[in-house]
């Protein structure tokens, strides 16, 4: 093929991939599409793997997008297949980009309304497969002790309003004015007992 067929930017199953890139490396970077299954389609295709993707035909580029939908159709065993057996057609698919993406947000919100125990920890956001989460995956907001800030105590050596003496003793329980220090009967003190 000549550089005046050579093709920058390919468009294979709905991406836009660059046309100096090897075809191998360019088919694995579609989501639903990995290296091996690339390397199948490519060798029972009759395809270098190692040509850029940019010098593909017309006719090449249309082979391989429909081996890429319906891998089975050129002899790929089922067990390459991303989507085997599927819960609503019973059929075995292999899906790509979006159709993923759908795909496996649907199969998560059948399991949380099935309340299955995988449905159930994909609801509050917990690991699905059996990880320890005793130490990792914490996420969310960080709780923590709270830091409580020392106040002095009411009457104490630190309580505002109140000058001490340096050196002085511990607060005593009597007030300074002389209408608390008496007692608080009615009978009058008689003068003969002291104080």
């Amino acid at each position: 093929m000549s550089i005046s067929e050579y093709r920058h930017i390919l468009r294979i199953a709905g991406k836009d991939i660059e046309g100096s890139k090897k075809i191998i490396i360019a088919l694995s970077q579609i989501k639903g599409l990995g290296y091996n299954l690339s390397q199948v389609i490519l060798q029972s295709l009759n395809i270098s793997s190692n040509m850029r993707i940019g010098f593909l035909t017309e006719k090449e580029v249309s082979d391989i997008e429909a081996a890429i939908k319906n891998p089975s159709l050129i002899g790929i065993p089922n067990w390459y297949l991303n989507r085997r057996k599927d819960s609503d057609t019973g059929t075995d698919k292999h899906l790509l980009t979006s159709d993923l993406d759908f795909t496996i947000s649907a199969d998560i919100e059948r399991e949380k309304t099935v309340y299955s125990w995988r449905g159930y920890r994909h609801m509050f956001g917990l690991r699905v497969r059996g990880q320890c989460t005793r130490t990792t995956g914490r996420k969310g907001g960080a709780v923590g002790v709270k830091k409580v800030t020392m106040r002095p105590t009411a009457g104490g050596a630190g309580a505002p309003g109140e000058a001490k003496e340096a050196g002085a003793a511990a607060p005593s329980t009597e007030s300074a004015t002389p209408e608390a220090s008496t007692p608080k009967s009615s009978a009058p003190k008689s003068p003969e007992t002291k104080e």
